[in-house]
């Protein structure tokens, strides 16, 4: 045999035993220990890999230092600060740097600890700064914890939010000694449950998904911040226990029909210490959903919206004077979702924004007096993300669902929309973190049945060296006999094909008859059926090796196929969402395979709405039932997202009524166990004890798990999370 035919067979030999290998191995089945206590299953990531100004290096964050690397061979290039370096005076424990910000400059190094959670997006923390050229560690504040710290664009200043109120702080190297230092107190009328400067209302933050409500102007001589006025909106109160007389807390929670909290934007101007109010128009009952600096340093940029949500404009803002213009505007006969999707082009003539007029979300590009240039993506695909503007280059990069619902691309296209490439080459789920020059990315990809794989990319696509490729996962998911997912369409009596993923169990006999649990969630714009690891579950392959079929399907009104699929449920959010699962479970129930009699469904939040509609209005196809965390009237949700897709109770009392599985509990005939965390800020418990009053009082016999002190996420305490799952994983295998 020469060498050159061995080196060619080489490979295929090494595969070959190592699959012989794993054959020998006792195979295992999997428990619930090995995947919540354990972590046997879960995928390895790549640490955050943050760019260096150069373009050429990234700096990652080592067990005791942060560290400098090279993008194309990994070899170490230097060290920029260590452990021993952020030790507080006076403290014997180095700040942890898993939080650390870099200014502008690359010369400062802002570090939060002793961290508190707030909301969903929300904390405060105890900020510090390391100077690397002065060497000098020292606290942003001496004066209470605070919020949302960031720097000036020269490193020179830092702003911050504290008890409602927006403060910033000289840093330059005169100005480091906490004691001398002086901060600057921007607003003053700041009061819990009333005002609010510099940071989002609970209602903005969750719906608008933001908590920082301020932002420097790009030559940092000026902050323009939000002022939400919220004295008016009706407070909704949860009770913590454990003392002996429980703590009662409130905040503001406006609901559907009732008052918003009243937005004001203000621009401060640091030399003068003037503040501009912004025109934002008579009007007091719109949202603000938006504001962002143009790279002009006098033009601030802000979207407006009516409270209908259906309404878009993009307004200019003069700094000096606070006059306004409106540059864009967009109506819709549905709704118009809030993104990011917004970019200036640094010579201040163009701007960049993603709409859904067409029917499927693209990018659009507009010269700065609001004149459409061109319209740089079209098809019937949808564009997910803006990923970055390289504007040297001249090319958009942004992910999308050209080849499939299912699938996420990487894709650039030119700034004039003529030219179009496709950067991954696999299909399935596809991530990138691109580089600040855009010369080089970190991409990660995987499909549903295999773990993630990431590497270092050239910016055309081209691999530079593998990061992290999760082999040992795959052997171990060989040696625990994961099953694997299969993609499946059907078409239900309306016409519409719906796309879903079924697992079999590892040893599926098609002779035999298996009960199904569908996972779910269903929400606007939400999508379970995905080509990318983690959309089936270890805990999904647990319930697989218990003889059990596990299904997911995206009903109408989830996203990835276009306007006319997603907002179709407008005005009667849920009934097809609802009657889109019933139609699966019918579906199934033809299969030869599937024991009808048995096929029940669980799901969190949106997904445990779903469950409950399900259980009541398909309680002939529905036999079982797990709700977590659910909404069962959406009179009691809040206003931002409940109007968006429902508009008032006042205005569609039918939509809200219909639509409610509070008032279908008399339907209920199979097993349900419902859960609630008690101190669910999100949902809230006022959800959950309604639908227990309305299953009562029609003599319906169910199964609850109430979690004290948790929120939406129902992980507060010792021993939480395990708790509730393994009680899920029993009642699934007792029940189905």
């Amino acid at each position: 045999m020469s060498c050159k035919i061995f080196n060619f067979l080489l490979p295929v030999f090494l595969i070959s035993f190592q699959i012989i290998g794993l054959a020998q191995v006792e195979k295992k089945s999997i428990t619930l220990e090995d995947i919540y206590k354990n972590r046997k299953f879960s995928s390895k990531g790549v640490p955050r890999l943050q760019s260096m100004n150069d373009g050429e290096h990234y700096c990652q964050l080592k067990k005791d230092s942060l560290n400098i690397y090279d993008y194309k061979t990994g070899q170490y290039a230097g060290n920029i600060v260590t452990s021993e370096k952020l030790i507080p005076a006076g403290d014997t424990a180095p700040i942890p740097m898993n939080g650390f910000v870099f200014s502008n400059d690359e010369t400062k190094i802002l570090l939060s600890t002793d961290e508190e959670a707030i909301y969903r997006r929300s904390s405060k923390a105890t900020y510090y700064i390391y100077d690397l050229n002065t060497h000098k560690l020292f606290p942003l504040s001496n004066n209470g914890k605070q919020r949302l710290a960031t720097f000036s664009p020269d490193g020179s200043k830092v702003a911050f939010v504290r008890d409602n109120d927006l403060f910033f702080t000289d840093i330059t190297p005169d100005n480091q000694d906490p004691k001398s230092r002086a901060e600057t107190q921007i607003t003053k009328d700041g009061k819990i449950n009333e005002i609010i400067n510099g940071a989002s209302d609970w209602v903005y933050e969750e719906e608008f998904e933001f908590s920082k409500a301020f932002d420097w102007s790009p030559d940092g001589k000026r902050i323009a911040f939000y002022r939400f006025d919220e004295s008016k909106v009706k407070e909704y109160q949860l009770t913590y226990y454990g003392d002996l007389y429980p703590e009662q807390y409130k905040y503001k929670y406006p609901k559907p029909g009732e008052d918003n909290s009243i937005i004001g934007i203000y621009i401060y101007e640091l030399e003068s210490k003037k503040i501009t109010s912004v025109d934002i128009g008579q009007e007091t009952d719109i949202y603000i959903p938006r504001i962002l600096w143009t790279e002009d340093a006098n033009t601030l940029a802000l979207y407006r919206m009516n409270r209908l949500q259906n309404k878009l404009e993009l307004l200019l803002a003069d700094a000096s004077t606070g006059n306004t213009k409106v540059v864009y505007s967009e109506e819709n006969k549905y709704y118009i979702e809030i993104n990011d999707h917004w970019y200036f082009m640094k010579n201040n003539k163009e701007f960049l924004l993603s709409s859904e007029k067409d029917g499927y979300r693209h990018l659009y590009l507009y010269d700065i007096t609001g004149k459409l240039i061109c319209q740089l993506t079209k098809g019937n695909w949808e564009v997910l993300d803006v990923l970055g503007v390289d504007e040297k280059k001249g090319m958009v990069y942004y992910s999308s669902t050209e080849t499939s619902p299912m699938d996420k691309d990487i894709r650039a296209v030119s700034l004039d929309g003529k030219k179009m490439v496709k950067l991954n080459s696999r299909a399935g789920g596809n991530s990138v973190d691109f580089n600040k020059t855009f010369t080089y990315y970190v991409g990660k990809w995987s499909d549903i049945n295999t773990p993630s794989y990431s590497a270092v990319y050239k910016s055309n696509g081209d691999e530079v060296r593998m990061l992290q490729d999760n082999a040992k996962l795959r052997e171990t998911m060989v040696v625990h006999q994961f099953s694997k997912a299969e993609f499946f369409t059907f078409t239900t009596t309306d016409g519409i094909e719906l796309n879903g993923w079924m697992l079999k169990p590892p040893d599926f006999d098609s002779a035999k008859r298996y009960p199904v649990l569908f996972t779910i969630y269903g929400g606007p714009g939400v999508q379970t059926v995905n080509n990318s690891w983690g959309t089936v579950s270890s805990w999904n392959q647990l319930w697989a090796q218990h003889g059990i079929i596990v299904v997911s399907v995206d009903n109408r009104g989830t996203g990835g196929r276009g306007e006319a699929f997603k907002k179709c449920t407008y005005l009667q959010l849920g009934k097809y969402e609802t009657s889109d699962q019933i139609e699966a479970a019918k579906y199934l129930g033809t299969l030869g395979y599937v024991d009808k009699t048995r096929i029940g469904m669980w799901g969190w939040s949106f997904g445990g709405y779903l469950t409950l509609s399900c259980l009541t209005k398909g309680a002939d196809y529905f036999s079982f039932g797990i709700a977590v965390a659910s909404v069962t009237n959406w009179k009691y949700y809040d206003n931002i997202y409940t109007e968006r897709f429902m508009r008032t109770p006042k205005e569609n009392k039918e939509g809200y009524e219909d639509n409610s599985p509070v008032n279908f509990a008399a339907k209920l005939k199979g097993k349900l166990l419902i859960i609630c965390g008690m101190a669910d800020d999100n949902v809230h418990p006022q959800n959950t004890y309604d639908m227990v009053s309305a299953l009562v009082g029609a003599d319906k016999q169910f199964e609850s798990q109430f979690y004290p002190n948790s929120n939406h996420g129902i992980s507060t305490g010792k021993n939480t999370s395990w708790h509730l799952y393994k009680r899920m994983t029993d009642y699934i295998f007792e029940k189905l």
